[in-house]
């Protein structure tokens, strides 16, 4: 049996899948937020449920936020900030009596979509969560690619591509930079955006709708917001040349977007040709917790 557990800000969920993907039982509690040894001690009480009610014993895996660095071991760039520059790996091993990897959310998506999902059996898959921010991470023939700095798929904090002189120097990120993705392509973005131009201030929902509904100023918002999206994947494709593109989170919900960015697409990557398909994540909110379900091979895990 495989456990998957998704560490989030506000909620952690954890699942229990057999080695054909069955779902055999699923809990989902609320994140004790900055408390370090209670989000520990949720995880394990999360797994023992699991295996109480299945009676069975299970492999470990983590979609949590941020990374273990590979130079000390602990948590970086996590915005649950309670978890940075915590050994948490071995802490949670150590409280689960067994091993346990932990990997960027993202990084679970991306396997969970090429495992089963909307990439299923293609070999290179960046996949993208776009929501309050930008996440994203690639799978490499099912298995997460972390990269020697922890960092690969770190799309959301490069520089917007090819940016108009209105998108100079940028919004401010809290990486501490100016113009990263993350600003122009989550559901903030669009968002923010919005806000700039017309100086009224509405969920990106309500922004999605009034541009369905033929409301200019929602429509030229979103037309931005969808070059703005083109640009940036036409780099990662430039760059991994990926099988296939997965988008998850709340912006990957505008079903338009999946016409209008691959029509754009060969317009801004070299050659000025892209077949790449880019497509919704099939799990939806669960992919994350069945990607970190599917990180031990068949198999491993201490389980």
């Amino acid at each position: 049996m495989r456990i998957g557990v998704d560490l989030g800000g506000t909620k952690i969920e954890a699942i229990a899948l057999d080695d054909d993907g069955r779902e055999l039982g699923r809990h989902r509690i609320q994140t004790p937020r900055f408390d370090y040894r209670g989000s520990i001690d949720a995880i394990v009480g999360l797994v023992e449920r699991l295996e109480r009610e299945t009676g069975q014993r299970g492999s470990v895996g983590v979609g949590m936020p941020g990374a273990l660095s590979p130079v000390d071991g602990r948590v970086k760039n996590a915005n649950s900030t309670w978890l940075n520059g915590t050994e948490f790996d071995r802490d949670l091993a150590a409280a689960l009596g067994r091993p346990a990897i932990c990997v960027n959310d993202a990084n679970c998506l991306a396997v969970s979509e090429a495992t089963d999902g909307a990439a299923a059996g293609a070999g290179v898959v960046f996949a993208a969560i776009l929501g309050t921010g930008v996440g994203a991470g690639i799978a490499l023939f099912g298995r997460a690619h972390v990269g020697g700095n922890a960092i690969g798929g770190e799309w959301g904090h490069n520089p917007l591509p090819w940016p108009r002189e209105d998108e100079l120097p940028g919004p401010d990120c809290y990486c501490g930079k100016t113009g990263c993705i993350e600003t122009w392509v989550s559901g903030t973005g669009l968002q923010n955006d919005y806000r700039r131009v017309t100086g009224e201030a509405l969920p990106g929902r309500e922004i999605v709708a009034r541009s369905e509904a033929g409301d200019p100023a929602a429509g030229a918002a979103l037309a931005r917001y969808e070059d703005r999206r083109t640009r940036a994947l036409a780099s990662i494709i430039d760059v991994l040349d990926p099988d296939v593109v997965v988008f998850g989170g709340g912006m990957s919900n505008v079903e338009r977007l999946y016409r209008t960015v691959p029509e754009a697409l060969p317009r801004w990557v070299f050659g000025g040709e892209c077949a790449t398909p880019v497509r919704k994540a099939v799990h939806g909110d669960s992919s994350g917790v069945r990607g970190a379900a599917w990180l031990w091979p068949s198999g491993e895990g201490g389980g």
